[in-house]
């Protein structure tokens, strides 16, 4: 073996997420009874109910007709409401909604109209409030789908514009500046950049030449671009983001069930608190206060409302909050297991070293390798080409290029056979002549049958591993932190210590990974970090999941949240949107729902009249929407990490 180990720095390496098929969102129309227009037009037709009323106090001066107008306005507004509650007792929820229905019931049996209309009016237009946050919240979502193109340019004798859907792998497409790509593919011709800021939060232009990877969803600078499609539309990487949004959007009834769980109690107390008014005191009245006041509109859309907030601010920083209750779970977690490659990792090999044998020079090793490398989808390739570019080799001609499944590639370069191998193909001399065994990838290089060189590869950990892993505990009380992987246990261990990662374990099956991911949720709250290979099991097992990317269908469906740039700085920023989303909802909710429970006690007193009950209702209600609403507003960074390298 020749004294030459010829070193190359770290390479730089950019993620490319790979799409899957995407998922058609659901055609099936929402009821009337759900629609926000639907609680906007009941809120409206009481407001004219109401003016009308007030229309005859103040003109006709006729008692009786005004009780007339305010009990045809309270009855049409109230039937839909009523259907709608009818409909979830009779699925068995106790909603808190029956407190609002029983005010109403009871506001019409005492001959209270006006307290009736308020009501009414409280919980339409809360409602109609609710529908509007969420369409506030839902914008970025749906816009992600509405920003699509509908043609591409296939170029060819002519150019002929066609349907995305009709794109077939193969296919020639020219990208006109300004447009957005409509598939994954490799640019052929033309030299300009594009905006990938909306696919993966990178602030800057990606250079775009002959061979570099484009994106679907990506804006084009200014300069066309031809491309050839190597995927069909539904299986590019826009496609599988514009699903795992829908998968989000579907996760919306779980929120709703959220205030009613947790107003289970709340409903008997406030009926409760409102018969032993009655009872007690003797007035009717004092009831119908109670249950006015009680009404919980700040359980019932404050808490939705500050959620729904916080999957769109997610959303606008490449998170997807495939599960709400991730939100409220990231946040008790002490225990982070995460997994090595493609999370700590950047996922892609890069060359490190290359020990030469015999009259075999490093430069030579790597140019011959390239040369019939290129002609290869190993793993390991793209690697030793991009190399061989940094060191500025040309790659040379090469011939009879073969590559049989688990013998290696093989080609003639320069007159002589090249074969690029592992050592289990090595015959016992050359096995002799190998250096040991060390942590990472190989390949053997022999030229002409003989042993000339060996490429040893690493995975590049990411820059901001090592300070995100140190600021966890600092910031969010992570206590323990597990590696756990299916690598070499000796490589896992040498990176983790590396890493500054005092538990780790290597050599792990899927099945491995579940069982103890299990047992230590069993102790304590899980956060479970992977890359989206291999991981899903592991995944659900744990108390919250996030995947780091959307390389898999199978583990994006699994984990609570998706980070679609593949960033670590995302992962502390969706701990600090669950942060703020738990202190605004706790804010809300508990803040009104205290404020109703003052008033029910003044109510029940004989404080507080039904009227002056609904009014102060509406008061408490305005206050806790608005104070979710919060979540919604522009922020600046959610995240106090930086990341700085190793």
């Amino acid at each position: 073996m020749c004294d030459e180990r010829h070193k190359f720095p770290p390479l730089k390496v950019t993620t490319v997420v790979n799409a899957e098929k995407t998922l058609d969102k659901p055609n099936a129309l929402s009821t009337w009874l759900d629609r926000p227009a639907t609680h906007i037009s009941i809120a409206a037709f009481i407001v004219a109910g109401m003016l009308g009323a007030l229309g005859v106090k103040l003109l006709l001066h006729d008692g009786a007709l005004l009780n007339i107008v305010l009990l045809v306005a309270v009855a049409g507004a109230s039937i839909p409401l009523a259907i709608a509650l009818v409909q979830q007792l009779i699925k068995g929820n106790f909603s808190v909604d029956i407190l609002a229905l029983m005010s109403i019931v009871a506001s019409l049996i005492l001959g209270q109209y006006w307290v009736a209309a308020l009501v009414v009016l409280m919980l339409s237009g809360g409602q109609a409030l609710e529908g509007y946050a969420t369409g506030r919240a839902s914008s970025v979502l749906s816009a992600l789908a509405k920003r699509m193109p509908q043609a591409a340019h296939r170029a060819g004798e002519s150019v002929v514009d066609i349907a995305i859907d009709t794109i077939a792998v193969g296919d020639e497409l020219i990208i006109y500046p300004h447009e957005i790509c409509p598939v994954d593919g490799q640019v052929v011709s033309g030299e300009g950049s594009m905006d990938e800021s909306y696919l993966t939060g990178e602030p800057f232009l990606i250079a775009k030449v002959p061979g570099t990877t484009v994106l679907s969803g990506a804006i084009n600078g200014n300069v066309a671009l031809t491309i050839r499609a190597s995927k069909i539309a539904s299986d590019s990487r826009y496609a599988k983001i514009v699903e795992v949004l829908h998968a989000s959007e579907e996760n919306r009834p779980r929120i709703q069930r959220l205030g009613d769980r947790l107003g289970s109690w709340y409903t008997p107390a406030a009926i409760l608190i409102a018969l032993a008014s009655w009872y007690f005191s003797g007035h009717s009245e004092r009831f119908l206060a109670v249950l006015v006041i009680a009404t919980p509109c700040p359980l019932l859309i404050s808490i939705p409302v500050a959620i729904i907030g916080a999957i769109s601010v997610g959303a606008k920083r490449g998170i997807i909050i495939k599960d709400p209750s991730i939100l409220e779970t990231i946040e008790t977690c002490h225990v982070l297991i995460v997994d090595k490659t493609g999370t700590l990792t950047y996922g892609k090999p890069s060359l490190t070293t290359i020990d030469c044998f015999g009259d075999t020079s490093s430069d030579m090793a790597l140019q011959y390798v390239a040369s019939v490398e290129r002609y290869s989808k190993h793993p390991l390739a793209s690697a030793v080409v991009t190399a061989a570019e940094q060191q500025g080799l040309v790659r040379l001609k090469v011939e009879d290029v073969s590559e049989a499944p688990g013998t290696g590639l093989t080609g003639h370069v320069a007159g002589k056979l090249v074969t690029v191998t592992g050592r289990g193909k090595l015959s016992r001399e050359q096995l002799l002549a190998m250096p040991p065994v060390a942590p990472g990838l190989e390949c053997v290089l022999l030229i002409d049958g003989k042993l000339a060189g060996v490429m040893h590869f690493q995975d590049q950990p990411r820059a901001e591993s090592k300070p995100f892993l140190q600021h966890l505990d600092s910031r969010h009380h992570i206590t323990r932190v597990v590696l756990l992987s299916g690598d070499r246990p000796a490589e896992v261990a040498l990176f983790a210590s590396g890493m500054g990662i005092t538990e780790a374990y290597g050599g792990k099956s899927p099945e491995e990974k579940v069982e103890f991911v299990r047992q230590a949720t069993l102790k304590e709250h899980t956060l479970y970090l992977g890359d989206g290979i291999n991981d899903a099991p592991a995944m659900m097992a744990a108390t919250a999941g996030v995947a780091l990317g959307v390389n898999s269908d199978i583990t994006s469906e699994a984990a609570g949240a998706v980070i679609l740039q593949s960033s670590l700085v995302s992962v502390d920023e969706l701990m600090h949107i669950g942060r703020r989303m738990r202190g605004i909802a706790l804010i809300s909710a508990v803040g009104g729902m205290g404020l109703s429970l003052l008033g029910m006690a003044a109510a029940s007193c004989g404080w507080l009249s039904p009227i002056q009950g609904a009014i102060a209702q509406e008061i408490i209600d305005l206050l806790s929407i608005l104070n979710s609403l919060r979540m919604i507003l522009p922020t600046g960074s959610l995240s106090d990490f930086e990341s700085r390298p190793l």
